[in-house]
Formats: structure tokens, C-alpha cells, sequence
């Protein structure tokens, strides 16, 4: 990124040689992107974060293909995906159906299978979910989704730096094992820069543009390329997969001492999600009878920065819609936490976690009580 700066911030669409350098560093990146993804390069299309990715996916596909008015997706989607898909009901018309889930988290395969119909143009389901951390089987699905001529959609920004993502069928054994034709990434997510995401597409499947304005990105997203954070983008992806295999299984140790050590020592503490099949260091949970704010708060004043569900969506103070879906009254839905560990962390750091915790649920007893 430093080296992009120190060019002068050149545009990469301009014919001077600086502008001919910030064109390699992108093109660079959109290679080494879609490498660690098994895409090819004219498959990475660069915008500015997993929302705009999503909306891209959702909102351009559909109205790129002609087949009909109906998309499928689930309650756990990210907003991005629910409100794009929203926006194409209020505004043209579609037609709008929510598969099924389990008290885990896991979509229905039935449900997905059963939704599906002639004028179904898009189905879209996220690898994992951020609030509850179950990872998706897509492969039960999406071979009767693509089967059917629908076009299959995925967000991965949750699970594209914690497992071994593929972008294809999964012969290597990545995740998700299944034939997909766009997936969502966030540069965030794999310790880049904020403001950068891109859009894998499969070859020969039309979009429509979003944003208007140049040719950028194969013209389908205008404006000008964020060559700096497309090449931190890029670094940082490559750091993350350098390190995924060891890293994960020293998380998914980290995450069920966690989880282990707060159903045994909290008092009306439940684990949201799936127990096994959730990202490496993501660990949910609900704690009946006590404010989920309360339990923030606290964990905030110890050094722990936690969220209570989605963080695009955090501090709405309002039941979780994720949480409602998998069946839990609005009550217990207000007391949802969210941790999603950035390292492995020892067992001293987890006995912190719990005593604050053990200490915030002791306080709020009376008021249980009352």
C-alpha cells in the first residue's frame, strides 16, 4: 500500500507511466486474488467492501437475467443481501422467498429445493453467518438450485478467511464443496484495509452495473480503482492463507475451551449455532435473564471488545431477527454475545472471560428474581 502511495495515488485508467504502474499493481492483486481462490483473474471484480459486492451480486444478477422474478435466499443473510433483495421486490417487482432454517442455523435442503421454481433467477446463501457462526453444507443444495437453471450465490466474507474457500465444485477438498457462480469477499475480514471487497463471477455470466459511470472493472463497477487498498487487499489475503491451516486449529481449540467453559460456569448461558460445524474462532451464546447490553458493557470495561449479533447491526437494541429464526423468544433474543477470536487465546484469557461474565449474571440474579 505504501508503495502505491508513494506513486502518487495515480489513476489506474490514465496512459502516463505512473498511471501504466498502478494499472500493474491492480492487476497484480486481481491475480493473486483470484489464485488463492482457484478463480481466474477476469473473474475478480474489485468494489468497495462486501456490501457493495453483495448488491453488485444480487441486484446485478437479477436484473441481468432474463429468466424470471423470483429469488430465493435465507432469514440469516447479512442486510446487505436481505435489502437488495427487498429493493428488487419494491422497486421491480420480484418476488421474494426465505428458506427454512434448524435451531443450529443449518438451511433446510428441502426448503431450498421445494422454493425453487421455473422463474427462480437467483438463490443466495452465506457460507457462514457472523452472528451465530454456522457454516453452510451448500453441496446439499446447490446442485438442484444449478440443476434447475437458477444462478447460485454466495456470501464468504465471514468464511473466506477461516477456511479453505474454493470458488468451484471443492475436488481439492475446500470449502464450500459445491459449484457456485458468485461469491462475496471483504478485505477486512482477512486483516486488509476497510473499504475493499471484490465479486467472483463466473465466466460468461452477465451483470448489471450498480454504479455508472466508466468501464472500470470489466464495466461492471465504475469509478476510479482503490489501488492502494486493492494491493493491501491483496497482501492481506495472501498472509491469511499462508497461515490457515495451523492458525484454525489452534482457534477452534481457543473457541471450545471458551464455549465449554461458559456452559459450565454461567448461569442461563446457551450456545447459538451449530456446536461443531461453525467458523474456527467464532463462539455464541445467549444468557437468559440478563441485559445483553449489560454483558457488553462489562466485557468492554475488562479489555474485551464483544458484539451482540451482526456488527454492521449492532446497538440496534432490538430482538435479533437472526435469533428469532432460529426460534428463540424476543426476551432471549435481546441477550444475544458474539465472539470471534483473532488469535488462539490461553486458558487465562478464558477465565477472564468467564468472570466477568459469572460476575454480571450474580448482579443481574435479584432483578431475575424479582
Amino acid at each position: 500500500m505504501i508503495a502505491a502511495l508513494d506513486d502518487g495515488a495515480a489513476n489506474a485508467s490514465s496512459v502516463h507511466q505512473a498511471g501504466h504502474r498502478a494499472r500493474a499493481r491492480v492487476e497484480s492483486a486481481r491475480a493473486e486474488i483470484a489464485a488463492a481462490f482457484g478463480a481466474r483473474a477476469a473473474e475478480v471484480t474489485f468494489t468497495s467492501g462486501g456490501t457493495e459486492a453483495n448488491t453488485l451480486a444480487i441486484v446485478g444478477l437479477a436484473l441481468a437475467n432474463p429468466r424470471g422474478r423470483h429469488l430465493v435466499t435465507t432469514p440469516l443473510e447479512h442486510a446487505s443481501v436481505l435489502e437488495s433483495c427487498r429493493f428488487l421486490e419494491r422497486i421491480f417487482g420480484f418476488t421474494l422467498d426465505l428458506a427454512e432454517v434448524d435451531a443450529s442455523g443449518r438451511v433446510r435442503p428441502r426448503s431450498v429445493a421445494a422454493l425453487v421454481r421455473p422463474d427462480t433467477t437467483l438463490v443466495s446463501v452465506g457460507l457462514a453467518n457472523a452472528e451465530v457462526g454456522t457454516v453452510q453444507q451448500l453441496a446439499e443444495f446447490s446442485g438442484v438450485v444449478r440443476a434447475s437453471g437458477a444462478l447460485m450465490h454466495t456470501d464468504a466474507v465471514q468464511a473466506a478467511a477461516a477456511l479453505p474457500v474454493r470458488f468451484g465444485a471443492g475436488a481439492d477438498g475446500g470449502w464450500p464443496g459445491a459449484e457456485i457462480d458468485a461469491m462475496t469477499l471483504a478485505g477486512h475480514k482477512f486483516g486488509g484495509p476497510q473499504g475493499t471487497g471484490a465479486l467472483l463471477l463466473r465466466s460468461g455470466i452477465a451483470v448489471e452495473p450498480v454504479l455508472h459511470g466508466g468501464g472500470q472493472e470489466h464495466r461492471r463497477r465504475a469509478g476510479t480503482e482503490n489501488v492502494a487498498g486493492i494491493a493491501g487487499f491483496a497482501a492481506a489475503v495472501r498472509a491469511s492463507r499462508a497461515q490457515l491451516g495451523s492458525q484454525g486449529v489452534a482457534l477452534m481449540a481457543s473457541r471450545d475451551l471458551l464455549i465449554e467453559g461458559v456452559l459450565r460456569e454461567v448461569p442461563g448461558a446457551r450456545l447459538t449455532g451449530h456446536r461443531t460445524e461453525r467458523l474456527p474462532g467464532h463462539a455464541s451464546f445467549v444468557v437468559e435473564g440478563v441485559s445483553g447490553e449489560s454483558l457488553l458493557v462489562a466485557l468492554d470495561a475488562a479489555g474485551f471488545a464483544v458484539s451482540s449479533g451482526s456488527a454492521c447491526s449492532a446497538g440496534a437494541n432490538e430482538p435479533s431477527p437472526v435469533l428469532l429464526a432460529l426460534g428463540l423468544d424476543e426476551d432471549l433474543a435481546q441477550t444475544g454475545l458474539r465472539f470471534t477470536l483473532p488469535h488462539p487465546v490461553g486458558g487465562a484469557t478464558i477465565d477472564r472471560i468467564i468472570g466477568v461474565l459469572r460476575a454480571e449474571t450474580a448482579r443481574a440474579a435479584p432483578r431475575r428474581g424479582a
